[in-house]
């Protein structure tokens, strides 16, 4: 009775708008979809690659980083809003990347193999989501961003598991559609961060 009763008071608080919005949001930035050639190109180089492990490394850094990532703001004196209008910024680029295929950040070419690097660590679970998660938790309550980081976590498990199937089905194409609508749904968090928190820094 006590868990059941644990159970009710935990989906009582969560909301399902604000999760259901988050993670439409980290699944666009975390892009498993637009990564899916890179994954079957590391699979042809005999790479590899166990879906559980990088999803629980990808679930751990990115759980860690929103609980400390505002104490870690904190240490250099940057208040959260000011890192939302920042991050907004860095995000709003990011879309434009997604939606007109152009290269703004130079990504830095990793050494190593295997499902953690470069995978889970900084594919998935890296600069872009950290920037993502520490901007919205101006605007998102902490549980609905944990539920939501968590159902990144079994969509990033489903897509790997399924790249091969997903590439041969849907094709390059339908992909390339998919990338599209999310950036444009990416752009537009982007800008209502910045707006958003703009009045409170100005203020």
């Amino acid at each position: 009775m006590a868990i059941m009763e644990s159970v009710r008071n935990f989906l009582g608080s969560v909301d399902i708008m604000q999760v259901l919005s988050s993670f439409i949001f980290l699944i666009a930035i975390i892009d498993p979809f637009g990564n899916i050639p890179i994954t079957i190109s590391m699979e042809k180089k005999g790479v590899k690659i166990y879906p559980i492990r990088v999803c629980i490394a990808s679930l751990i850094i990115l759980t860690t980083f929103l609980f400390l990532g505002e104490w870690i703001l904190l240490l250099f004196g940057v208040q959260i809003e000011y890192f939302a209008v920042a991050g907004g910024f860095v995000i709003f680029l990011m879309a434009l990347e997604m939606i007109l295929d152009i290269t703004i950040f130079q990504n830095e070419k990793l050494d190593g193999s295997g499902s953690i690097v470069p995978l889970a660590f900084p594919m998935y679970a890296g600069p872009g989501a950290f920037t993502a998660l520490l901007s919205i938790t101006a605007e998102y309550d902490i549980i609905n961003l944990v539920v939501s980081v968590t159902l990144n976590t079994l969509a990033l498990f489903a897509v790997l598991k399924g790249t091969n199937w997903l590439n041969k089905y849907l094709g390059q194409t339908s992909l390339y559609i998919l990338r599209k609508f999310f950036g444009i749904i990416v752009l537009a968090i982007a800008c209502k961060l910045m707006f958003a928190n703009l009045a409170t820094v100005f203020s």
